[in-house]
């Protein structure tokens, strides 16, 4: 955006109905800190998801199954400062709702009123759509979140695609309607046949955002990390890189690092200067003692 450009309106959830009415794309992307946030803000997407993805690609956990709620609230917050016009999704992290209703609203909560969340996204259906339901009921608008769900990953078999045969496609969707019945505002499908995603779209009032699922999707997620480059890890084939900012940044610190043992930085210019005269009165303060 440039510095005489209006500023967006901020982005509403009746305003992300209005964009699947007109089949306008939803862009949304996950972020994990500020400087993160002010990007994502400048390039103009409607929703940013602080998704316990963060576990692997900043926290350096083998899943997203360890992060802690107190964790994702501190890249919350840090997110939340950086943003003004997008919506901002909370991921609830594994463990922190799944138990009771009551867990998951108190952690919701903390979400809504610590961090700032305009919606909190849990993960599958089943019992899920009763959290889900919970949630709503308490005034805390809900992402769901069918597909591949990565917290519950090793139950569905691994990282792999879902609803690749008729009953299970016909789960998915069963899932994606119930959840949509339980009054979630937002859907997210990952990782499912684009044929699945079309069912689910046309069946459903809210908006579906698709990660792995198809151009059928009224939106689409990215993983900052993923999109950018920046993350030292095997990428799920639906990820397209539009940055290698990875390399980019590796090259500049060894550039940094050969200056600094080749003593070429600092330079004169990266440095400050006495003002003029006490320089040499320093010298007669030293000699003085």
């Amino acid at each position: 955006m440039s510095a005489h450009a209006a500023p967006r309106a901020r982005v509403t959830l009746a305003g992300l109905v209005a964009k699947k009415a007109g089949r306008e794309p939803i862009v949304m992307v996950t972020a994990y800190d500020h400087p993160g946030a002010q990007i994502v803000e400048a390039a103009g997407v409607d929703i940013v998801l602080v998704g316990d993805s963060a576990a692997m690609t900043v926290l350096g956990y083998d899943s997203t199954v360890p992060v802690a709620v107190d964790e994702m609230l501190m890249l919350t917050k840090a997110v939340r400062r950086g943003l003004t016009t997008p919506l901002l999704v909370g991921d609830l992290p594994f463990g922190s709702y799944e138990a009771s209703d009551e867990l998951a609203i108190a952690t919701a909560l903390r979400f809504v009123k610590e961090a700032g969340c305009d919606l909190v996204k849990i993960e599958r259906g089943g019992t899920t759509v009763e959290r889900a339901r919970a949630l709503v009921q308490a005034g805390i608008p809900v992402v769901g979140h069918v597909g591949l769900t990565p917290q519950t990953a090793t139950a569905l078999g691994g990282y792999r695609a879902q609803g690749r045969t008729a009953e299970a496609a016909l789960a998915v969707i069963d899932d994606a309607v119930a959840l949509q019945e339980a009054g979630c505002s937002l859907l997210v499908v990952e990782a499912v046949p684009s044929e699945v995603t079309a069912a689910v779209v046309a069946l459903l009032e809210i908006p579906v955002i698709g990660i792995g699922a198809g151009a059928d999707a009224d939106g689409q997620v990215l993983v900052f990390h993923d999109l950018l480059g920046l993350y030292d890890g095997g990428a799920a084939r639906f990820v397209k890189r539009y940055a290698e900012l990875r390399t980019a940044a590796v090259a500049g610190v060894e550039a940094y690092a050969a200056e600094v043992r080749g003593g070429v930085y600092p330079a004169a210019e990266h440095g400050y200067a006495m003002a003029e005269g006490e320089a040499a009165r320093l010298q007669e303060l030293l000699a003085a003692r």
